[in-house]
């Protein structure tokens, strides 16, 4: 694992407004891999005073970006398809974890999960990356 790389990503994800905004905290990542963890906020809730499927997409993308885009040159998505298996606790701290299951020299493959602080599962994603071969601009 290239230090450079991880040190970098971790930096710009730490300033990333975006990820500040929804409560997202990158827990562990690495090539291939990332762990990104979400702390309920009363600004993430829907109608139904849940956490807003819309914030669990956010999570789940984050989880995405860092494991594919860990690997020093960019990845960008394809496609995500996310399945909501039930909704989480009002109160519940939320973690994605994002597993590369596939990859090629163009394309990689990921499968996504968010669970509670009670590890029950809340919703999957398979997501699929582009991958271009142009170095991650911030390594520069």
């Amino acid at each position: 694992m290239d230090d450079h790389v991880i040190s970098a990503i971790k930096k710009q994800v730490e300033k990333e407004s975006y990820a500040g905004k929804m409560g997202l905290r990158l827990v562990e990542f690495g090539p291939g891999h990332a762990l990104v963890e979400m702390a309920p906020q009363d600004d993430n809730e829907n109608i139904f005073g849940m956490i807003h499927g819309g914030a669990i997409f956010s999570l789940i993308d984050e989880a995405f970006q860092v494991s594919c885009n860990a690997y020093g040159t960019v990845a960008v998505a394809l496609t995500m398809t996310i399945t909501y298996h039930q909704a989480p606790g009002r109160n519940n701290v939320l973690r994605a974890e994002s597993i590369e299951i596939h990859r090629s020299r163009k394309t990689a493959t990921y499968d996504i999960k968010v669970k509670d602080d009670q590890d029950v599962l809340i919703a999957s994603c398979m997501a699929v990356a582009y991958r271009k071969s142009d170095k991650l601009p911030f390594l520069e």
